[in-house]
């Protein structure tokens, strides 16, 4: 039996992960592509932009997994999945899929005002959060975005220097306290090869740790 071809559609906050998954795991018959992050800015936008790749792909694929979570789109990005019959990500949150099932609604229930971090967001803190918000240009922003805000959590996959510098820098542009949680790959990995192991697939190994050179 033939491989199914399979499109992992994902945010591009998530593509370099997601593309040393399936290099690393080396996985054949999966192709990514992904949308800008910054999208993430404005959520009633991702889903013209989903749609418009969705139709262009399903002639194209056998599968498609869209490579985000709700994103704060009131459940239009499931909506969407309906009406394309299509799989997303696991979760509320693109950093949720991170962690074990049930360890987010933890760390929400013992601070509601956290701000979450990955390694991807930490690294690209300045650019993604204070340009595209226009915080830097008008700093009376910064109190309507973060006052609410009590702490910061780091999500790290990898857990390098380069990664925990940057979160530590950013919480101090935020003056808020910092605790990090090393995740690995998480809920991410496994979709992943869920997706690739589909409709006969079988040429799938287990996972294995990854390394990304950012």
């Amino acid at each position: 039996m033939s491989e199914q071809a399979v499109l992992i559609l994902a945010c591009g906050a998530l593509a370099r992960e997601i593309k040393s998954l399936v290099t690393v795991n080396e996985i054949k018959n999966v192709e990514v592509e992904y949308l800008p992050a910054s999208l993430h800015n404005r959520p009633e936008r991702i889903c013209g932009h989903i749609r418009e790749r969705l139709e262009r792909a399903l002639p194209e694929f056998d599968q498609v997994l869209l490579g985000y979570a709700d994103c704060g789109t009131g459940g239009d990005i499931d909506r969407l999945c309906s009406e394309f019959q299509i799989e997303r990500l696991p979760g509320a949150h693109c950093y949720e899929f991170y962690l074990e099932a049930g360890r987010f609604d933890e760390l929400h229930e013992e601070e509601p005002g956290t701000f979450y971090l990955t390694d991807y967001l930490a690294k690209h803190f300045d650019r993604l959060i204070f340009k595209t918000l226009g915080i830097d240009e008008h700093p009376e922003l910064f109190g309507v975005y973060f006052d609410n805000y009590r702490r910061v959590v780091h999500l790290t996959q990898e857990n390098a220097r380069e990664y925990r510098e940057a979160a530590v820098a950013a919480a101090g542009r935020l003056g808020l306290p910092l605790r990090t949680i090393f995740t690995g790959w998480g809920q991410l990995e496994t979709s992943i090869l869920k997706a690739a192991q589909s409709k006969g697939n079988r040429d799938v190994r287990p996972p294995v740790p990854v390394t990304i050179n950012q």
